[in-house]
């Protein structure tokens, strides 16, 4: 689990994130959504350490990162994935190259277990057979299953997801969230991810956090989505002609529902 109280970010005198207090999940996929702009991604790069907070605490498991450095910082981040928005792969290194490197570079396991570990992260995501190529000769979705297998590579407690669907057509962005859901009840992950995909956030939001201008707007499901009163939330996630008339479905249905006598009356 990871909780943050009273995060605050500034750049100059901009305050960008203004007192943001949260709790995200262990074993649960939580969301970070709200407008470009709004402190989503300055929040997730807090979360990560990329930056300190001016103020506020950010709580690894009752472990404070805002009060650590040196070797206590670098195990906690050994204990992080990350899958970064264009993936990230090295070019010149293969699919299976890429996902042995963090391997290579903090585990201290034999190169043996390394090798099995790498094969068996690609099998994972269904890249057995593709850990010969090179990032140029596989797809987009074959590209970000490769980011997902090199992030799991540790074994890590914590998974950091960037815009996982950026530039992925609708059918393998829904492959990338089950993939992602399904490892996260697997390993019992904290898996916090920043995206603008209302696919996303109907398929797999357990948690949502909704930022507006610095400030947590509103928490809830994707459940409790389809009930919401918060107008700046219902702006931004039915902006599309296809989500109102899902919320509007979901509306008629709930009212249907609602006025269905029961057994007692008929």
């Amino acid at each position: 689990m990871i909780e943050v109280k009273d995060l605050r970010k500034s750049f100059d005198e901009r305050e960008v994130l203004k007192g943001i207090s949260a709790t995200f999940e262990e074993g649960k996929t939580n969301l970070i959504i709200g407008q470009s702009g709004s402190g989503k991604t300055v929040l997730l790069k807090n979360l990560v350490g990329l930056i300190r907070p001016t103020n506020g605490e950010i709580l690894y498991d009752n472990r404070d990162l805002t009060k650590m450095a040196g070797e206590e910082l670098k195990s906690l981040r050994q204990e992080m994935g990350m899958i970064f928005q264009g993936s990230a792969l090295f070019d010149a290194k293969t699919v299976f190259e890429n996902v042995y490197f963090p391997l290579e570079m903090f585990s201290k396991i034999s190169k043996e277990d390394k090798i099995k570990r790498a094969e068996f992260c690609l099998e994972r995501v269904n890249l057995k057979d593709a850990g010969h190529l090179y990032p140029s000769e596989i797809s987009g979705g074959m590209m970000k299953r490769a980011a997902i297998a090199r992030a799991i590579a540790l074994n890590p407690k914590y998974l950091f997801c960037d815009e996982p669907n950026s530039g992925l057509d609708p059918q393998t962005s829904l492959v990338i969230d089950d993939l992602i859901h399904d490892i996260t009840k697997e390993y019992n992950i904290t898996t916090v991810i920043n995206t603008h995909d209302m696919n996303s956030v109907m398929n797999i939001g357990e948690k949502i956090l909704f930022i507006k201008e610095g400030s947590l707007e509103w928490t809830g499901t994707s459940k409790d989505i389809m009930s919401s009163t918060n107008e700046a939330l219902n702006r931004f996630v039915f902006a599309s002609d296809l989500f109102k008339k899902v919320k509007q479905a979901e509306m008629k249905e709930a009212t249907a529902q609602h006025q269905k006598p029961t057994t007692n009356q008929i």
